[in-house]
């Protein structure tokens, strides 16, 4: 049985680790300079933030799921009927899997910027948060307690997501000029 569970159970989650971000952000803060750092620990959290919100049972502790009623594959049927968000944030599920990739998207081009390999950084970035997406759905799959499902479609969805926070990201580049924060010596 999965002990654990529910929005309030998420928030915690979430506010934890939102502390301990700030804790590696005032880290790194000391060699890369606040604005970067702050650019990163949000990315971080934004991360973790996803694997809280896909990986911890919505509805509370799910009990036990039979072997008769767990799912043996991963849903293809793209576009498929999905289910409502959570209550907390209202709109389709398909609308809630992009906004939450959104950010680290956003994010991701932000800490990129200041890279000189920032043109092939971001591609490589988006491939690996296209990675995570599938290994979260793998882990709804593999890990039936916790009362997830994997679709291909939120996989879709999710990197959707994270091209729309990307470019989100390119159009903030100007305002927020991460290449022209260094360290103070």
């Amino acid at each position: 049985m999965f002990p654990y569970g529910g929005v309030g159970f998420m928030l915690a989650l979430i506010a934890v680790a939102g502390l301990v971000c700030a804790v590696v952000t005032a880290g790194l803060a000391r060699r890369f300079g606040w604005m970067w750092s702050v650019l990163a620990g949000l990315l971080l959290w934004s991360l973790v933030v996803i694997a809280v919100l896909t990986l911890i049972p919505a509805n509370g502790a799910p009990g036990i799921v039979s072997a008769e009623g767990r799912l043996t594959t991963c849903s293809w049927d793209i576009g498929g009927p999905a289910p409502d968000g959570f209550w907390i944030f209202p709109g389709g599920q398909r609308l809630l899997n992009g906004v939450v990739f959104a950010p680290s998207g956003a994010l991701l081009v932000l800490v990129a910027a200041r890279c000189r390999w920032a043109w092939a950084t971001v591609p490589v970035g988006l491939a690996a948060l296209a990675a995570y997406s599938t290994l979260i759905e793998l882990t709804q799959l593999a890990a039936a307690r916790i009362d997830r499902a994997c679709d291909v479609t939120d996989i879709i969805d999710n990197v959707t997501g994270a091209v729309i926070g990307a470019l989100v990201g390119i159009a903030l580049l100007p305002v927020v000029r991460p290449w022209r924060l260094r360290a103070s010596p």
